[in-house]
């Protein structure tokens, strides 16, 4: 059974899409928000009613995972690129994600990290990552999270990150903040970068900007209090909107790694934008994220060693 969400009801509708019958507010007052019954009929959701199907669908695919556990044959594990591993448990999670969003929003589209990698953004889109951590979660490393966002016409609305091995979910919506259970998240109050702990993210599919990327860290290091890199995205990005992480930077990632990221960071009151400091959307970018200040500072360096996106 779903918790109630800590956040307002009552946001301007979105979307025109209709929410399957499974669902009912009248029924379930665990979840929260104002989902239509079948007699109501269609129904425009809004950024509410998409986190309660996000979440949902999140609880799903981490139950799937918790059961499975890392594969224990490396011979098992495939790869996309270099370094880049998927396992058929990836595969596994991102239909059941597809499973339960798509008949509950019908007309939406799945944008997935293993089946869907490509399409456009019109309409009501859910970009997932079924197992961002890929790498970290056959190796038994307990850093890795089920992500979900909902877009309409590239708009993000509502984002889940579901830290699976501890049990922890983290939800926004658009207007009603960044939570966890009933904790609403707000980035950190550092202004000092010497007192600031950055997370990033290595450029482990584009080594030719390793050179880049070391000059970067280098100077990131030599001027904070520390830098850390757990290995999924989602949660470096929740770690931010949590306050832990004062800051982050990667050189390039795609659109299912940061779309719910990116909005629980905003929704905390954290910045979110590209290398050069453009506001980006649910998109393949670089990315640079904190609480304001640490922002700022951190896009001067990024900016000031940039070669290229």
């Amino acid at each position: 059974r779903l918790e109630r969400h800590p956040v307002l009801d009552g946001a301007e509708p979105v979307a025109d899409v209709q929410v399957a019958g499974g669902l009912d507010a009248g029924e379930d007052t665990g979840h929260f928000g104002k989902l239509p019954t079948p007699a109501r009929g269609r129904k425009m959701l809004s950024p509410i009613d998409l986190l309660t199907l996000a979440e949902a669908a999140a609880r799903r695919a981490g139950s799937y995972l918790a059961s499975v556990g890392p594969p224990p044959d490396p011979g098992a594990w495939s790869t996309k690129d270099p370094r880049d591993f998927v396992t058929e448990v990836d595969r596994e999670s991102e239909r059941i994600l597809a499973a339960y969003l798509r008949p509950e929003a019908p007309g939406s589209r799945v944008l997935g990290e293993e089946f869907t990698p490509t399409g456009d953004l019109e309409g009501l889109v859910w970009i997932v990552d079924p197992l961002d951590g890929t790498t970290n979660q056959p190796h038994g490393v307990p850093v890795w999270a089920v992500s979900i966002g909902a877009a309409v016409d590239g708009a993000l609305q509502a984002g889940v990150v579901f830290d699976v091995p501890r049990n922890r979910l983290y939800r926004a919506a658009l207007g009603h903040g960044a939570w966890e259970g009933s904790r609403r998240l707000a980035v950190s109050r550092t202004v000092d970068p010497a007192l600031a702990l950055i997370g990033t993210g290595f450029p482990f599919k584009n080594l030719d900007r390793i050179d880049e990327y070391q000059r970067q860290f280098a100077a990131v290091a030599g001027a904070t209090s520390g830098i850390r890199r757990p290995g999924a995205a989602s949660l470096d990005l929740v770690d931010v909107a949590a306050g832990r992480f004062d800051g982050f930077w990667e050189m390039m990632l795609a659109p299912w790694d940061i779309a719910a990221g990116m909005l629980l960071v905003r929704e905390a009151g954290g910045v979110v934008t590209d290398l050069a400091g453009r506001q980006i959307g649910p998109e393949h970018s670089g990315v640079v994220a904190g609480n304001p200040d640490i922002h700022r500072w951190l896009l001067g360096i990024t900016e000031g060693l940039r070669t290229g996106d």
